[in-house]
């Protein structure tokens, strides 16, 4: 990627940050989700052709979101409907009371729930899964359409086509912008939490692309699992959620040695690992072990968070409690069973026992429900260079390496194949 100017990268910065909150609260004034992102989009437009010229402004915020209803303002004076929209831009309804929307410096700091209901929005019934996935990541991840479709292992025009037609799926359905509450709430919440947890992994671990990670996306995952808990804080699920986002997400800093390369977990300098996200994380795991001893069910999301609780709790790789993670994986798969969770129960039961344990696992895993996945082949690869059986190592490695579409997983499993090729040369 060339580099940018620094006012570019103010825009990029500026954009990332606050592209979410923007469509967010466009949306809660004009009630149209399509209107409100090109809207967000115009703003974003105007800030490429002014900023170089005028300069970054003191709140990039503000001025985004008064560029934005400008237009919209202008939008609606050209459909002859000025009077009525600009009320609509200009005030907030709350029980039938007119109320006048604070300032915008104001409005900007105080829209926190504007993308938790986008959000909530984005997973309304009337779409598919696929269609509330790929929504909420263009509208609350920032993701662009053709990074969706790698993603989704789409082209770029038929991504762009579902994504318009979601957009005016929920125009037709007249779906409210207000965030649900009772059943209405607890239908949505399941997909909501997937689509949360989406984001966060698309940041954590990106799918393509160069980078190892999004820092942007897995803290926005962070954040808006935060917003979920404080807001069904009876829900032992949703806790659970936000403990697993907060204990992965602590490892961040330590996924990347100094030169930018990617450092697996076992090889990780935990005391990079930020201990404010490691406590928060076992803070919400206590929570929902709290409402789950009360008899509130729980599910994958504090199963897995549990997993990733014992690897925090280890100081070091050594000391980790594999027994246990293995006890877990098992419960996790008859919980919520799939061939992902299968893939780390081997990884699980490789290092708990021995590799062969966790070959025994991996074979019976119906390796084509992960299509070209290279998820399958580095974990074999990973178990047979712990048998020591490094030949075989290496072409596991190298077919992962030419399935994965990031750069950055390429690199390490090409070095790891290249790794056991050279254990071979030597013991030959």
């Amino acid at each position: 990627m060339s580099a940018q100017t620094p006012t570019a990268e103010a825009i990029t910065s500026a954009w990332r940050a606050e592209s979410a909150r923007l469509v967010g609260a466009l949306t809660r004034m004009t009630r149209e989700v399509e209107l409100a992102e090109d809207l967000a989009q115009d703003a974003l437009v105007a800030a490429l052709e002014q900023w170089p010229t005028t300069g970054v402004p003191a709140n990039p915020a503000a001025w985004l979101m008064t560029t934005a209803k400008r237009r919209g303002i202008d939008h609606f004076r050209r459909a002859d409907n000025l009077r009525r929209k600009t009320e609509e831009l200009g005030h907030a309804r709350t029980g039938g009371e007119e109320q006048q929307v604070p300032d915008l410096d104001a409005q900007v700091d105080h829209i926190e729930d504007d993308v938790l209901r986008l959000i909530f929005l984005s997973c309304h019934p009337s779409l598919t899964p696929e269609s509330r996935a790929a929504l909420t990541l263009r509208l609350v991840g920032g993701l662009t359409t053709g990074e969706i479709a790698r993603g989704f292992l789409a082209t770029e025009s038929a991504m762009g086509q579902r994504i318009s037609r979601a957009k005016k799926t929920l125009s037709e359905a007249r779906a409210e912008f207000e965030l649900p509450t009772g059943p209405d709430r607890d239908k949505r919440l399941d997909d909501v939490m997937a689509v949360i947890y989406l984001i966060f992994n698309e940041g954590y671990s990106a799918a393509a692309g160069e980078d190892w990670m999004r820092p942007d996306l897995a803290n926005e995952g962070i954040r808006l699992a935060r917003m979920l808990a404080d807001l069904t804080p009876h829900e032992p699920e949703v806790h659970g959620l936000q403990a697993l986002l907060e204990i992965q997400g602590s490892r961040m800093a330590a996924r990347l040695d100094e030169n930018g390369a990617p450092v697996l977990l076992e090889a990780q300098d935990r005391t990079r690992w930020d201990q404010l996200l490691v406590r928060r994380g076992l803070a919400a795991l206590q929570r929902a072990q709290a409402l789950a001893a009360r008899g509130k069910p729980v599910g994958k999301y504090f199963l897995q968070a549990s997993i990733a609780a014992q690897h925090a709790r280890a100081r070091r790789a050594d000391e980790t409690d594999w027994r246990q993670i293995a006890r877990l994986y098992d419960i996790l798969a008859e919980a919520a069973p799939g061939p992902v969770v299968e893939v780390n129960r081997a990884v699980a039961h490789g290092r708990a026992f021995d590799p062969g344990a966790g070959l025994a696992v991996l074979e019976e895993v119906d390796a084509e429900q992960l299509g070209d996945s290279p998820l399958v082949p580095s974990v074999r690869g990973d178990l047979l260079e712990r048998a020591g059986l490094h030949p075989d190592a290496a072409a596991a490695f190298a077919q992962a390496a030419a399935r994965t579409r990031n750069e950055a997983e390429r690199a390490v499993l090409r070095r790891r194949a290249e790794e056991n090729l050279a254990h071979v040369s030597k013991s030959g």
